[in-house]
């Protein structure tokens, strides 16, 4: 079986006006990341990992900000849109290990959900995805609080035929 892997990083900014969405869960927070759909690092990281793995483009390809139709969407269905781009492309989801960087809030009790919100999205088992948090140590934007980034690794397969 043929597999390919995709690195993908996205980061926004801290709005004061928006909610605090991370792997499609609203995590409560004074603070929101700025963006033109729900800014959600963690699905945007993982949908530019797909699309990279398979050598299809960027998230920006697939879904620009200058198109309307993606003003404020949730994230997941962007990345239940980037899944079945794959799958037509002859590809599927393998596994997903995510890092997001993020000084505060504490996000560790919304793995679960997330990664629930993942596989669905995706349609893989829960177990073939990973999500982990680390802060800055109080160094760079992440550190000064201005904003939110995470990394992300895919492998993808080839469909059986």
């Amino acid at each position: 079986m043929n597999f390919r892997v995709g690195f993908g990083y996205d980061v926004h900014p801290f709005s004061t006006n928006r909610k605090l969405i991370l792997g499609g869960v609203e995590i409560p927070f004074d603070k929101g990341l700025d963006g033109h759909s729900d800014a959600d690092v963690v699905c945007h990281a993982i949908a530019d990992a797909i699309l990279g793995a398979a050598a299809l483009g960027d998230i920006g390809i697939h879904f620009p900000d200058s198109n309307p139709l993606y003003k404020n969407i949730s994230s997941l269905i962007l990345l239940k849109e980037t899944n079945t781009i794959l799958n037509k492309n002859g590809f599927a989801v393998n596994n997903v290990d995510t890092t997001i960087l993020i000084e505060k809030p504490k996000i560790s009790g919304f793995y679960d959900r997330m990664i629930k919100n993942l596989s669905e999205s995706l349609n893989i088992e829960k177990n073939f995805i990973s999500i982990k948090a680390t802060t800055s140590e109080k160094m760079g934007f992440v550190g000064r609080m201005e904003g939110v980034a995470a990394y992300a690794v895919v492998t993808i397969k080839e469909i059986e035929k």
